[in-house]
């Protein structure tokens, strides 16, 4: 009789929930805002908000421990549940500066699908960050619970967060140290974000960044990233604050999970 892990069967089950077990990829919706910006527009009535990215199809959402009550209802059409594990606000002294404010146990608790942590390489605490990760990796494999690490060069010493090489840097150290799935900046192009998705060995999804000023810009971002073999997308402010957050993330998943064109996708809007 073969000998089954419990741990390693439990990550598995969990991360179907936030990955499409057909195309490996997913669409999630961070609604993770209110600690670090405050009240922000779409997210005031957050089990209305879930409730329009599901119906548009979305994967999962990713949520704070406090507002998981609010925002993932129970009605409506079924999504997957990720509970960040970091924090920092913009009015401290430096919001590059994430720390732990919750716990693989508490996100078990609420039945949660998978967690999430913000590591800020080149940030004053770097060190801490990366050593919560390794911490927080270890635990996450103990429980069966998948891990997404957000990897960002964020810092006085870099130039440009969006330079491959640094990029692909950051998203290699969150492979290495047990992430299961990695968030990282888009690279602008094609060619510079596969060396991104090549030198890391888990799926890396992207972020979706600040408002963008057209919807076909945010479409021919996911485009590319899926073309450079990305997993995915994780946009937040650009389907939440959409007139049609379920339009968009049906645009969006039109790309991620069936290969469409920008185009053909925006024909969901």
């Amino acid at each position: 009789m073969e000998v089954v892990n419990l741990s390693e069967l439990g990550k598995k089950v969990r991360l179907e929930r936030v990955m499409n077990r057909k195309t490996e990829r997913t669409v999630i919706v961070p609604m993770d805002y209110g600690i670090s910006m405050g009240p922000v527009d779409g997210l005031q009535d957050m089990s209305g908000a879930v409730n329009k990215v599901a119906e548009g199809g979305a994967n999962a959402v990713l949520l704070h421990k406090g507002i998981v009550q609010a925002g993932h209802r129970g009605y409506g059409q079924d999504i997957g549940l990720i509970v960040h594990l970091s924090g920092s606000t913009s009015l401290g002294p430096d919001p590059n500066q994430k720390v732990i404010v919750a716990s693989v146990e508490e996100a078990l608790r609420m039945s949660a699908d998978a967690v999430s942590i913000h590591v800020n390489v080149v940030a004053e605490n770097e060190p801490q960050q990366l050593r919560e990760l390794g911490r927080i990796a270890e635990v996450c494999d103990d429980w069966g619970m998948p891990l997404i690490a957000m990897m960002y060069p964020r810092g006085e010493k870099v130039d440009d967060e969006f330079d491959s090489e640094v990029v692909a840097h950051a998203a290699r150290v969150g492979g290495e140290l047990g992430a299961d799935i990695v968030k990282t900046n888009f690279t602008q192009t094609v060619s510079s974000f596969k060396t991104v998705t090549e030198g890391c060995p888990v799926p890396v999804v992207i972020a979706g960044g600040p408002k963008a000023d057209t919807d076909e810009d945010i479409l021919e971002t996911a485009s590319k990233s899926i073309r450079a073999g990305g997993a995915g997308v994780s946009i937040g402010r650009n389907v939440f604050q959409h007139e049609s957050p379920s339009g968009m993330v049906r645009a969006l998943s039109k790309i991620v999970h069936r290969g469409a064109s920008p185009e053909e996708a925006e024909e969901e809007l």
